[in-house]
């Protein structure tokens, strides 16, 4: 399960937060790493290095707020320019619930979402609407690029790894050797 803490006055992030979060997709226990990059411009040299072994990038723009929607490009192409080219793009209008202060359309954002090969929803971190969705989503995303074979668990630079230490648990292709004794395993 996924847990999303929703806070009404929640701060800024300044620089990186860092977060884990275990979901199940398709039966298999998936651990993920989330670096909050804050997308802030001023820690833009800083952020950068977070980008190398993602395996996923959810990009947040506020609806509200042109500007954010506008450094879009920019950041698309850090994303691409410095990931693996299989990494997992989502890309997600923040502040869904303030419908009437809306910048930016959704029409505009869902046809830079297709022209550009990205996932799109629009979401409200303040009422939790959509936010396991986006994490869920982009998670199964990752899981078949890596049964279709374009994420590589082998490489360092694919962002996923595999913990073979551990027999008894479930592996990435959905083989099981031995049950946990009811316990929660995660092969990740």
């Amino acid at each position: 399960m996924l847990f999303i803490q929703v806070m009404a006055d929640c701060p800024h992030t300044i620089g990186v937060e860092f977060g884990t979060r275990i979901i199940e997709v398709n039966g298999q226990k998936i651990k993920l790493q989330i670096w909050d990059t804050a997308g802030q411009e001023r820690f833009r040299a800083v952020t950068r290095s977070y980008y190398r072994g993602a395996a996923g990038a959810l990009m947040v723009y506020d609806i509200t707020r042109r500007s954010t929607y506008n450094h879009l490009s920019s950041w698309l192409t850090d994303t691409r320019n410095l990931t693996n080219p299989s990494t997992v793009i989502f890309l997600i209008g923040n502040k869904s619930d303030l419908e009437g202060q809306r910048d930016v359309t959704y029409e505009e954002a869902k046809q830079f979402a297709d022209e550009n090969g990205l996932m799109f929803v629009e979401a409200s971190a303040k009422t939790g609407h959509n936010v396991e969705e986006a994490f869920l989503d982009t998670a199964k995303k990752i899981f078949q690029s890596i049964r279709d074979g374009r994420l590589d668990l082998n490489a360092a630079e694919s962002g996923v790894q595999h913990n073979p230490s551990q027999p008894e648990r479930t592996n990435l292709h959905g083989a099981t050797n031995e049950q946990h004794n009811g316990k929660d395993s995660c092969s990740c």
